[in-house]
């Protein structure tokens, strides 16, 4: 079952604020208001994720110039985040937020845990400021994401939800052309 136009159900969850230093309590409350990045990794201390982590820290800032924050999910406790944070020159750079998840809810909640394993697929959720989840990627275990690409893609969100009526096309870009879906255009494109 797809989890596009879905509200993000109730959680509470401990996190590690990268950017403060400090371990905090996540909510869904804390993904209103704004436009929120989730994203689900398998393990902290691994491989690929270090490398889709920091990639995700260097397009933070043009995030948070689009009203986006991010939140990184892994099944490791809020603890073990810190001690990766502490150690790792990679994820050292994170200053987003990093929810332990070690229990499953959320992997579960957004349908990404492998149960056998107990770790989450590789999963990026974009959800509006009303809680709901507007776009999703999941990678099998050995592709890495590319942060880089999650830019347009809130643009576009952004963009057909102060534009009712249009919607973006393919490869569309901020300022690009938009369609209105109508008759007129049936069997035209």
């Amino acid at each position: 079952m797809s989890l596009i136009g879905k509200q993000v159900e109730e959680f509470k969850a401990q996190a590690y604020n990268a950017g403060t230093g400090d371990f905090i309590e996540v909510s869904q409350e804390n993904l209103k208001g704004q436009w929120s990045v989730v994203c689900f990794y398998p393990a902290d201390f691994t491989f690929v994720c270090p490398t889709e982590l920091e990639d995700l820290q260097n397009q933070y800032a043009t995030l948070k110039d689009l009203g986006v924050e991010v939140y990184s999910v892994s099944t490791d406790t809020h603890f073990t985040h810190k001690a990766w944070h502490d150690s790792s020159e990679a994820i050292g750079k994170i200053t987003y937020t990093m929810i332990g998840d070690p229990a499953h809810v959320l992997s579960r909640q957004f349908d990404v845990l492998r149960e056998e394993e107990g770790a989450a697929d590789r999963g990026t959720f974009i959800i509006d400021p009303d809680g709901i989840i507007q776009a999703v990627e999941i990678n099998a275990d050995g592709i890495g994401r590319d942060a880089s690409q999650l830019i347009d893609k809130i643009k576009a969100a952004q963009y057909v939800r102060n534009n009712p009526g249009e919607v973006c096309p393919a490869k569309w870009q901020e300022g690009g052309e938009t369609l209105k879906p109508s008759l007129d255009l049936v069997g035209k494109i």
